[in-house]
């Protein structure tokens, strides 16, 4: 569907937009939207996000000098009409396509992108940073702004930026963009004020008159509102003030003529850091999107007339369903199975969970560190904690990991999802560094699925895990299809299994590259080598006894594995070097993701580029053996994609 945008077609970079009438800024804006809708029907992606800052983003580049004055997003999720005002709107559609656009801001692809987002609540530490460059450089005429979500304010790191800007005084610009939720924590004189206000028997009287009144005239959604203003303006407001900044709003978002204003003012006005309070509407201007934010957040391809979004192939469910369908299993047998997710209940499968047992799952907000250290209270008094987060996320809180959780033997369980590449989303969310830096620490149980049956016998085997802590890993996307038993047994600590007997060769696989482990035997068995195949289940303990016995038995031992150099490979390559098996010329190769930061494709293709699909485990094989000329023969044929 084509969609006519006659003003928009004028706009080649920000400089277009500046000299621009308020009439026609609103017409680029209504444009701006619908090409955005447009876009992301053909590609999927991130769409309630972008449709609520397309004024705020068109009104920021007609106000500001971009790119010499700074605009940083925090997380990403919100920036494609950015990117199609800066120059990028003939690869927009392109969006999360291996060659094509990052769905997220990224310094590699354009100079409108000074920093790189993709995780939340950094956009205030980095403009602070370009705001303390530039006064260094004495580069005064320069702004630097700082856009970030309510949901982000969620996270710590948020109010740490807050506290040094406004510690340092430094000229910065920072934009909440309030589409959600209520910022109103009960922080000075103010608010304490504000607090035995609004708790008081009068003021309670007050609200119920007024909500009495409010359904009668059938207006209590805009009363809300009314009265979110009010306390955001005293609460919030104070709170900020508290911090240092200058706090404006709050102010309509979708109003270019108010927004252009206050933007005008603010840049114009006194030194020191400012915050404006800007409040929009998730998926607005889009029926679908406004009716159904949460759906319309991260959207398959679509239908832009009906909003039905593409459905997904069906088959077999995913290992997120998986693991929430276990967990819930154990929840039923033992009632201090708590469930914690980081604003990412849907992701994680926690809603389910929480559907069941709405007592005992607990979404912390954008606050990983929090997560960890909340897991380690609970398992400290008994409970059994399932902290569910995506690989990449868990990153956040590794300190606490370390500090809070390993070095005390807190029986936490971390359920890794996103384990590997992820594909759309590319590196910034993929796993690969889990097995690397949970299997660092002393004591980790580090798990690793081969398929969604033993990502059930891993949840079990969790549960049961009462004297340290461990962690079970499994990646995006829908199983093999296995049948499940009726009843799930938990699995041996630190002990593999080896699934066929064959020659010369041994592959150890840690993860979901079994599959492809497997395909590769088979290959190797048509040329004449049959291979031993083996899943080693565990990084950490590893079983010693399997991988000394598969290093005498056979010439060439392969390791696979789902993630970064420093991993799995090398933890058995430790053990062959300590037990002296590499003395006995056994030939070892470790097969991981490269040493660089992928970017976006489909998980088939980002695995093919990474050498970790059946034809390169196959070759490696017939490479060690001397067998150069089967190797490429290999690598030349076309194995079927996924």
């Amino acid at each position: 569907m084509s969609v006519k945008t006659p003003n928009l077609d004028r706009i080649h970079s920000p400089a277009d937009l500046k000299n621009l009438d308020l009439e026609t800024l609103r017409s680029v804006a209504d444009e701006l939207r619908a090409e955005t809708i447009d876009a992301v029907s053909e590609t999927g992606g991130h769409l309630g996000a972008g449709l609520g800052v397309v004024e705020l983003t068109t009104a920021l580049h007609h106000v500001f000098d971009t790119p010499r004055d700074v605009l940083v997003w925090d997380v990403g999720h919100q920036c494609y009409p950015h990117k199609i005002l800066t120059e990028r709107r003939d690869r927009i559609r392109t969006l999360r396509q291996g060659g094509g656009l990052s769905g997220f801001t990224k310094r590699a692809e354009s100079e409108y992108d000074p920093f790189g987002a993709a995780h939340a609540s950094t956009s205030i530490s980095a403009g602070l940073g370009f705001a303390v460059a530039r006064d260094l450089k004495d580069e005064k005429d320069r702004h630097v702004i700082a856009v970030i979500g309510d949901g982000s304010m969620t996270a710590g790191m948020a109010y740490e930026a807050m506290n040094n800007a406004g510690g340092l005084n430094s000229r910065l610009i920072v934009i909440l963009n309030d589409n959600d939720m209520s910022i109103a924590p009960p922080v000075g004189a103010m608010s304490h004020y504000f607090s035995r206000l609004v708790s008081s028997q009068g003021y309670r009287n007050i609200r119920k008159l007024g909500k009495g009144v409010a359904k009668a005239l059938h207006v209590e959604e805009a009363a809300r509102r009314a009265e979110e203003y009010m306390r955001g303006m005293a609460m919030g407001g104070t709170l900020f003030e508290e911090m240092g900044f200058r706090y404006v709003g709050p102010i309509d978002g979708h109003d270019m003529g108010q927004l252009v204003a206050v933007l005008r003012n603010v840049r114009d006005g006194e030194d020191g850091p400012v915050l404006i309070h800007c409040v929009t509407q998730k998926g607005k201007g889009y029926a679908p999107a406004e009716a159904s934010d949460d759906k319309y957040h991260g959207v398959a391809k679509f239908n832009v007339v009906t909003g039905e979004q593409q459905k997904s192939k069906g088959g077999p469910p995913s290992y997120t369903k998986v693991f929430a369908q276990q967990l819930i299993e154990e929840a039923k047998k033992d009632d201090r199975v708590v469930g914690i997710t980081a604003a990412m209940p849907g992701g994680t499968g926690m809603d389910m969970f929480g559907e069941a047992f709405p007592d005992r799952m607990f979404d912390v907000g954008i606050a990983e560190q929090h997560a960890v250290t909340f897991a380690g209270g609970l398992a400290a008094d008994g409970m059994k904690p399932f902290c569910a987060l995506y690989s990449t996320f868990l990153q956040r809180g590794y300190d606490q990991v370390v500090h809070d959780v390993a070095i005390q033997k807190l029986p936490v369980r971390f359920a890794i999802d996103r384990a590997g590449l992820v594909g759309a989303d590319g590196c910034t969310h993929a796993g690969s560094f889990d097995i690397g830096y949970m299997g660092a620490l002393p004591g980790m149980v580090v798990m690793a699925a081969a398929d969604e049956l033993e990502l059930k016998r891993m949840v079990a085997t969790a549960a049961e895990i009462d004297d340290r802590p461990c962690a079970f890993r499994y990646p995006r996307g829908n199983g093999s299809g296995m049948e499940m038993p009726a009843v799930i047994e938990a699995l041996e600590v630190g002990k593999g299994r080896i699934l066929r007997e064959g020659g010369s060769v041994a592959i150890l696989s840690l993860g979901t590259r079994l599959g492809e482990a497997i395909k590769a035997a088979d290959e190797l068995a048509a040329q004449g080598f049959p291979a031993t195949i083996a899943d080693a289940r565990f990084a950490k303990p590893l079983d010693e006894d399997l991988v000394l016995r598969l290093a005498r038995e056979h010439e060439v031992l392969i390791t696979v594995e789902e993630g970064a150099r420093g991993g799995f490979g090398a933890f058995v390559l430790e053990l062959l070097a300590e037990k002296g098996a590499l003395d006995r010329g056994l030939k070892v190769r470790t097969m991981t993701l490269p040493d660089v930061f992928q970017d976006q494709d489909t998980p088939f293709n980002m695995y093919e580029t990474a050498g970790l699909n059946a034809r390169h485990i196959a070759a490696k094989a017939l490479e060690a053996l001397g067998r150069e000329e089967h190797a490429a023969q290999v690598i030349a044929a076309q194995f079927p994609a996924e």
